[in-house]
């Protein structure tokens, strides 16, 4: 969920009962898996999980977050979509769950989708808390301009980008300019990952737009910045993430609610222990970082992947499953 940053304020979703499944049966579903590597390694991994553990014949189906989530809602299918961002299209899902056509059964970023600037971890070490935002804007001379080594640097994303609105509201909000830094344009996801790359390679300074779950905060440690603040969801609609709003007032960067959503139909009906297991499915942007970070230096699929998340996670996963699955399921790899 790299290009898309939520522009409304946060959907608290609450875990929804399942009460009085029809049959313990699982049967033929359908899985959505979405075009970016966290959710095609879920998708996967709930694939094989409830195929080999609860004898489902369950197939993954091509989607991303705004075709998926309504189709769940008004047709029912997929009937499994495992990384639902559900801020970026909160009237939807609100709407499917009051009416009672779909289901939130938990997390599944248990730390939530998170973008907002950072840090290399060995600044950190090396300047304690320098993660602070009125610490980074008292040391300019810390972070280099690439062009202009006088001025500090904040890396920004590629236009089109609603993290990079937001940076460059936030840049004018907290005046940087006065405090001696400037924003770099990266120009595209592939420079923005290089400078990052770069610097980490050389142990230079780097300070700028990014978000988690990715690969390549699981190839290099950074650590967000904090703004010393709590999200204001009103000023974010107002200003922050309105490009030519002209008046930003300083704000933090909001936590995605990232949930897995089902059709209620399936919920009802499914074997009891495969909505249990799918409640109880979560892991963190840490354990995701890692895993893509494999994928990539890999070239694994989402099917590689998850397979290797089972080899290497066991006393992760297994409290997911029933015994019985969790047997089923290492016979099986």
């Amino acid at each position: 969920m790299k290009k898309s940053i939520r522009f409304g304020t946060a959907l608290a979703l609450p875990l929804m009962a399942m009460a009085g499944a029809a049959s313990a049966d699982c049967g033929s579903l359908s899985i959505a898996s979405m075009n970016w590597q966290s959710a095609e390694v879920l998708a996967e991994l709930d694939r094989f999980i409830l195929n080999e553990g609860y004898g489902c014949n369950a197939e993954i189906v091509a989607g991303d977050t705004v075709p998926s989530i309504t189709s769940l809602v008004e047709k029912g299918k997929p009937e499994v979509v495992p990384e639902s961002w559900v801020d970026l299209m909160p009237e939807i899902v609100d709407a499917g769950l009051k009416e009672e056509k779909i289901v939130s059964l938990g997390r599944s970023l248990s730390d939530g989708g998170q973008q907002g600037w950072f840090i290399p971890r060995y600044m950190l070490d090396e300047h304690p808390n320098l993660n602070k935002i009125e610490e980074i804007l008292a040391h300019p001379e810390l972070f280099p301009a690439p062009e202009d080594a006088s001025k500090g640097a904040v890396y920004n994303g590629p236009q089109g980008w609603g993290g990079t609105v937001v940076t460059t509201q936030l840049a004018k909000a907290l005046d940087i300019e006065s405090h001696g830094f400037t924003l770099v344009d990266t120009g595209s996801a592939a420079g923005l990952d290089g400078s990052i790359a770069r610097a980490y390679e050389r142990k230079e300074p780097w300070l700028g737009f990014y978000w988690e779950p990715t690969s390549l905060l699981g190839k290099y440690d950074m650590v967000a910045v904090d703004f010393g603040m709590e999200h204001d969801p009103e000023e974010w609609k107002r200003c922050t993430s309105i490009p030519d709003c002209q008046d930003p007032k300083p704000n933090a960067f909001p936590v995605d609610n990232v949930f897995t959503l089902v059709s209620k139909q399936f919920a009802d009906e499914a074997d009891p222990a495969v909505i249990d297991y799918l409640s109880k499915r979560s892991w963190t942007n840490e354990t995701v970082n890692k895993l893509m970070a494999w994928m990539t230096d890999n070239q694994a699929t989402g099917e590689d992947g998850a397979r290797e998340f089972l080899r290497n996670n066991e006393a992760m996963w297994t409290p997911w499953v029933t015994p019985e699955a969790a047997e089923r399921i290492k016979a099986a790899l």
